[in-house]
């Protein structure tokens, strides 16, 4: 099992391509990560899917959304 992955998105502020590390020893988890482009606070929903294939689901949004 692979306890860290790295995903690829973008910045919901500037819209550039960011990276984030993610631990899927951790099923469900919630926190707040500054953009390394922009500098501004994004909150990162993940959900992980224990299972066979491990599925990583992220979703960002801004922090004054």
């Amino acid at each position: 099992m692979i306890i860290q992955t790295l995903e690829r998105t973008y910045c919901p502020y500037c819209g550039e391509h960011i990276e984030l590390l993610i631990d899927t020893s951790i099923t469900e988890q919630e926190y707040v990560e500054d953009c390394e482009v922009c500098c501004r606070p994004i909150v990162v929903s993940c959900t992980v899917s224990q299972g066979f294939s491990e599925e990583v689901l992220v979703s960002l949004r801004r922090e004054d959304d």
